[in-house]
């Protein structure tokens, strides 16, 4: 089966390295917010192109401390997309505040900047935009409205390491931002890890408190806070794959091309690409409005091919309680529509050209490449 996605073969493309920063560490004997913890901090703050960043135990838990430390909470609403994963909206609700849900752009899967004033109340607190699939979302157009408005925007990056928006990257652009480390993405860990980003020291510090219980100093806590801590060991091995995120980011744009060149004569959506931003392609997503079935056949033929995502606000746990959900129709449409083609930069292109002979043979336009 071609996965959609392969955290093993990126272990075994830089095992060497990502061995003996694990030996290193267990080594060391300090296994806990230590010198590798503070080493990728400022790489990744330096990679980003920040003042500072802080290591958290997860994606979802990066978004939930940076609504903390901008003072979300209980009466609050934050305005963001459906067309995400849960924890966008998990963290959220983590937070005591309300979710409140927009439309996306069609052609980029982002929240869509002309829907977002209509949403804003006296209670919006701060804005989530999306960089969905290595996407950036449309930062000028969003950050305009936040300004307007007094309202603080988090980014959330969890699929977007690396990305550019107007020639910066993308963690770097709002009041705060936030990544996730899960193996699967472009920067992935060997287990959960997160990052929160910013320019603004004062919350960066309060990020530092509250992912360890707010203490200011140990056993110290000057607020409430949480155990959010990123690890030694991930950071270790996290600083191995950060030397290589560039040139698989370009791999992943290669294989980008080669699929958009080899599926031109499809009647698959290709991925749409914002003119001012640089795509990281974490996922290759196309459209088509017989998917269900593209799906059943691309896995009779030995390709794992998946759904990001299905419709959030009509999961068990969120329906018929979101803001926002009954005016979604890009989004709706999208969520039946989409489907995420294998890409990660170990793939062969041998490999994306029998994930795209199935998708060809399915659509009924088989070329004459062997």
């Amino acid at each position: 089966m071609i996965t959609c996605g392969n955290p093993r073969a990126q272990y075994e493309s830089h095992k060497a390295a990502i061995d003996a920063a694990a030996r290193r560490v267990l080594e060391s004997g300090r296994y806990i917010l230590s010198e590798e913890v503070d080493a990728f901090e400022r790489e990744f703050a330096e990679y980003i192109g920040v003042c500072h960043a802080v290591g958290v135990g997860s994606g979802t838990e990066a978004l939930h401390l940076a609504l903390a430390a901008l003072g979300v909470g209980a009466g609050d609403e934050v305005v963001t997309v459906a067309h995400t994963a849960v924890a966008t909206v998990a963290a959220i609700e983590l937070s005591g505040a309300t979710p409140v849900l927009v439309d996306i752009e069609p052609q980029y899967f982002t929240l869509d900047p002309h829907q977002l004033e209509a949403a804003i109340t006296p209670r919006t607190k701060a804005i989530i935009p999306v960089h969905l699939y290595g996407q950036p979302a449309d930062l000028d157009a969003i950050m305009v409205i936040a300004e307007r408005y007094g309202i603080k925007v988090i980014e959330d990056c969890a699929q977007a390491h690396g990305a550019m928006y107007r020639g910066q990257r993308v963690g770097s652009l709002g009041d705060i931002a936030c990544f996730s480390f899960y193996p699967t993405k472009n920067l992935g860990a060997i287990g959960d890890a997160g990052a929160v980003t910013t320019n603004n020291s004062e919350l960066a510090e309060r990020v530092r408190h509250l992912r360890q219980y707010g203490w200011a100093e140990r056993n110290v806590s000057n607020m409430p806070g949480w155990n959010s801590r990123l690890d030694e060991l991930q950071a270790a091995i996290l600083r191995v794959k950060l030397e290589f995120l560039d040139a698989d980011n370009e791999r992943r744009r290669e294989i980008a091309a080669l699929y958009d060149e080899l599926l031109a004569d499809s009647d698959l959506v290709l991925p749409a690409q914002r003119p001012e931003a640089t795509h990281v392609f974490h996922l290759y997503v196309v459209r088509s409005t017989d998917r269900d079935n593209l799906l059943s056949a691309l896995r009779s033929s030995g390709v794992g091919a998946m759904v990001h995502y299905p419709l959030l606000h009509l999961q068990p746990a969120y329906f018929g309680r979101l803001a926002g959900a009954e005016n979604l129709p890009n989004t709706e449409r999208a969520a039946k529509e989409v489907l995420s083609l294998p890409i990660y930069p170990e793939l062969t292109d041998v490999e994306v050209r029998k994930v795209a002979t199935a998708c060809e043979r399915f659509c009924g336009v088989l070329s004459s490449r062997a």
